[in-house]
Formats: structure tokens, C-alpha cells, sequence
């Protein structure tokens, strides 16, 4: 049996509140606009800390991953989106983000 007060006992989470991820998303647009796409990074981030499974947070995280050129994490963040809403109002775009991402490389390979 753990000792009170042990931090390795204590099961960690993540505290929920809706509002300051949606603060969050909110403030990582403003960032996004502005091209400054590892402060969006970290504030999408920050959203899903906040409210796990975010799909507003989720498909603007995998946007501006694609904008990083890290096109393996933006496209598992596409793949999650439609996870959480698979006909939801970035579907589209999230479909033809994953073709292009998975055409990409075969294109590259041809040339």
C-alpha cells in the first residue's frame, strides 16, 4: 500500500473545462493567422489538454502541423478528427488533407 502523500500513487489526469479549451482554440487561431504556427501548436495543444477528444482543436492542430511540414503528425490528427466526428463540418477537408498527404510521398517517389 502506498504511503499517504505518494505522488507515484496518485493516477494522474487531465482537469476538464471546456472554456479554456475553447479559449484556448480561440487564441491559437489568432496565432495561426498571424503564421506563428508553434504558438498555435502549443495553444491547440493546450485545448486538448483541457478537453480530450476536441474536434475543433484536434483538426486546427493537424492544419498547422500540415503547415510545419510534419505531414506523419498532421495526418494522424486528421485521422482523430474524423474519429470524433466523422461526418462533422471539416470532414471534407479532412478527407483531402489525408489524400494528399498519403499521395505526396508516392508523387515525390515517381519523379
Amino acid at each position: 500500500m502506498a504511503a499517504a502523500g505518494d505522488v507515484n500513487s496518485v493516477a494522474e489526469f487531465h482537469p476538464w473545462n471546456p472554456h479554456k479549451a475553447a479559449k484556448d482554440v480561440e487564441v491559437g487561431d489568432y496565432y495561426f493567422k498571424r503564421k506563428n504556427f508553434k504558438a498555435a501548436e502549443d495553444r491547440y495543444r493546450e485545448a486538448l489538454y483541457y478537453k480530450e477528444n476536441d474536434a475543433e482543436a484536434t483538426f486546427h492542430l493537424a492544419v498547422c502541423l500540415q503547415k510545419m511540414e510534419r505531414p506523419g503528425e498532421a495526418l494522424a490528427e486528421y485521422e482523430s478528427y474524423l474519429k470524433i466526428l466523422p461526418s462533422g463540418p471539416h470532414a471534407k477537408d479532412a478527407h483531402l488533407a489525408i489524400d494528399d498527404l498519403t499521395q505526396a510521398p508516392k508523387a515525390r517517389r515517381a519523379k
